[in-house]
């Protein structure tokens, strides 16, 4: 036995380390294309991003281009349709969580990992049909049979903030039963928040764990807030190019000004 141990602890001492890392994989993505110059200086402040946070940094931008005539571009959507933009003209880019821009930087790679800055948080709330016609008042509710749940997932081909979200909140309190329950009543695993908006809008489902600027955004749509010891929070984040536009930075600092909060807490985030 001990000569065994001896021998094993060897084998493994011997074996070259075998660790995968993000910065191992920088720029081998599919939407990687290194032929693209990345130039974002034009005069013009450019953030790109998933939707989500989009509409609340307009708000800020408007104000901003208001304040010091500087022209801000804010670009949300499926990363498919901006990234060949992105990685021509980007001065910024947001993540609507860590793992999201962790996934956004393997190929945005005139970006610096090290230079990525938390900037708000929002707690995962419920979303429901307009009107609650199921009455829906808390997680437990969502067990229910019957119950049609929407949720969002990158499934491993899509970066999206949802990822896990649902799996979080089930699993809070340590419950297995929990996450199975809600497992049960999962009618989609929607790529995207647009597409979990698109299931859950077109009638196929009941409710949406998701975060707070879904439903304040949408007139089809009410919010339900989750109790404390359910809710999980997931930040968004910005990262500055290194050839930015010097009004980028400006942008960046207004961004989190006591008016600009003010304006970020109409859609659910917090600092």
């Amino acid at each position: 036995m001990r000569l065994t141990t001896l021998l094993a602890t060897t084998i493994l001492a011997a074996a070259p380390a075998l660790a995968d890392t993000a910065a191992d994989r920088r720029g081998d993505t599919p939407f990687n294309d290194p032929s693209i110059q990345h130039a974002p200086k034009d005069g013009v402040v450019k953030l790109y991003g998933a939707g989500g946070p989009h509409t609340a940094f307009r708000k800020v931008a408007a104000v901003f281009e208001e304040q010091t005539g500087t022209k801000v571009e804010v670009i949300a959507g499926p990363e498919s349709k901006w990234t060949a933009d992105a990685q021509k003209d980007a001065d910024i880019l947001w993540g609507t969580s860590e793992q999201s821009m962790t996934a956004f930087l393997l190929t945005y790679t005139a970006f610096d990992s090290a230079k990525v800055v938390p900037i708000y948080l929002r707690p995962t709330v419920i979303a429901v049909k307009a009107g609650n016609p199921l009455d829906i008042e808390d997680f437990d509710d969502l067990l229910a049979d019957g119950v049609r749940v929407v949720v969002t997932e990158g499934a491993g081909v899509y970066n999206t903030s949802g990822t896990g979200t649902w799996e979080d909140v089930a699993g809070r309190l340590g419950n297995l039963d929990d996450i199975a329950a809600l497992r049960r009543n999962i009618v989609a695993y929607a790529l995207g928040s647009g597409a979990s908006y698109g299931v859950i809008s077109g009638g196929d489902a009941d409710a949406w764990i998701t975060w707070p600027n879904w439903p304040i955004t949408k007139d089809d749509l009410d919010m339900v807030e989750l109790a404390e010891d359910r809710v999980i929070y997931r930040d968004v984040n910005v990262v500055l190019s290194p050839d930015a536009d010097p009004e980028a930075q400006q942008f960046l600092d207004f961004l989190v000004t006591e008016e600009a909060q003010i304006l970020m807490a109409t859609e659910g985030w917090r600092r």
